[in-house]
Order: structure tokens, then sequence, then C-alpha cells
């Protein structure tokens, strides 16, 4: 009997001696997780959170309009870099094409691969090669009239581009004028000058200007991609039509 009750007694103790050693171990990871929980940094919110929120503190009235003047401004410019790059030709591959269906098939069958071929280069070939019969000067002025009627072609609707890349910044900052006024007033009428009474309307009034200007980059950066590209295609057409012009002298000869 004194050997069991020894036995159990031994066993308890060992029982509460774990347990002794496991709670502070536990109560210590339990603490742990709760500071690392309190010290963890709240989540920023995203750049694309942060306008959304800073356009709809601009308020409806000017925001919503250099919104219009950025979609306009957009659709414009995606409209004339589909065109573009569509009429973008490549002029070796054209003028071998003209110079041998010259030496094969003549003026029509040249004529015939200018009107398969897409682009302003080949409209202006075309237009050079269907006065070749009244001589090279009337090619030349043939080839220089429709290489300017091309050019309007190119440039068409670039002008508004320009139109609201200058409109959307005024816009801003006429927006931020009128809420200073606005926030004048509010000092007017009350008295007094209050921090608190005019720090939103004016910053409500500052965002007009930024979002007016974020919008007048995004557009100008559009824009001069447009105007390269119109450059480039330009050039293309002015050496092209240089060696048509040498192309159909060698032929009269």
């Amino acid at each position: 009997m004194r050997k069991l009750f020894f036995a159990l007694t031994l066993l308890g103790f060992m029982s509460t001696a774990n347990a002794v050693v496991t709670t502070p171990n536990t109560t210590t990871i339990v603490a742990t997780s709760n500071i690392q929980d309190e010290e963890a940094p709240a989540q920023s919110p995203s750049f694309t959170q942060e306008l959304k929120k800073r356009f709809i503190e601009g308020g409806p009235g000017f925001m919503g309009i250099v919104l219009i003047c950025l979609i306009l401004g957009l659709a414009i410019a995606i409209e004339r870099i589909i065109f573009l790059n569509l009429a973008t030709t490549n002029t070796k591959k054209l003028t071998d094409g003209v110079e041998e269906a010259l030496s094969s098939g003549g003026v029509d069958a040249a004529k015939e691969f200018c009107r398969n071929t897409k682009g302003p280069v080949a409209s202006i070939f075309y237009q050079g090669l269907d006065r070749m019969n009244e001589g090279i000067e009337n090619v030349e002025k043939a080839v220089v009239a429709y290489g300017g009627v091309q050019m309007g072609q190119l440039e068409k609707n670039v002008s508004w581009i320009s139109l609201f890349i200058a409109l959307a910044p005024m816009l801003g900052f006429m927006g931020t004028v009128i809420g200073m006024i606005q926030a004048f007033d509010k000092i007017e009428a009350a008295g007094d000058m209050q921090p608190s009474l005019v720090a939103g309307g004016i910053k409500v009034a500052l965002l007009t200007t930024v979002f007016g200007l974020i919008v007048a980059i995004i557009l100008q950066v559009f824009y001069n991609y447009i105007v390269a590209k119109i450059d480039s295609i330009v050039n293309d057409m002015e050496d092209a039509s240089i060696t048509l012009i040498d192309i159909l002298v060698a032929q009269k000869k």
C-alpha cells in the first residue's frame, strides 16, 4: 500500500510540474502573438484607390469636365494611332514592286500594283503613274498636290488633342480659383480666420488643378507619339516620291 501510494503521489507531482512548465510558454506565445498583431502596420491604399478617392473629393463639377477632356482626347489619340499604323507602308518593297511592274507590264501593271497596296505612298504613286503620259512635270505636280492631300488625312483631328491638352489644366486652374473664392467667402461670412473652416475648401480647389495637369501630361505623351509617327510617314512619302520620279525618268529614256 505504501508503494502504491508513493507511486500515485509521484505521478501527480510530475503532472503538476508539466502543467507549470507548459503554462508560462503558452502564455508567452499568446502574448507575443498579440504584440505582433498590434505592431502590424495598417495596409495603405493603392494608387488607384487613392486617385479615385481624390477624384471624388474634387466634386463632380470641374472634375467631370476634366474627365470628359481625357476621354475625348484618348479616343481621338487611339483612332489616330490605329490609322497611322495602317497607313505605314514598306516603301522599299513598294518601290521595287512598281519598278518591276513597269518593266514587265508597263504603266497599267504598275497602277494595278499600287491600287492593291494600302497606304498614302501607294496612293501618291498611283496618281503619279496616272499622269505619266502627260509628261514628267505633270507627274511631279500631281505627286506634290496629292501628297498635300494625304498629309491632311494624316493630321486629321490631331488639333483636337492639342486643344484638350491646353484645356484640361485651364479648367483645373479655373476650379482652383473658384474654390479659393468660395473659401474666402466662408472666411468673410464667419468673420474669423479659422484654418478648419477653409482647409477643406482649399484642398478640394487644388485637386482640380492636379487632375487637370495629369490629363494634360497623359494626352501630351500620345500627342508627341502621333506627331512623330506623322513625321516619319511624311518623310517616307517624300523619299518615295523622289524615287518614283527617278524611275519614271529612267523609263522615258
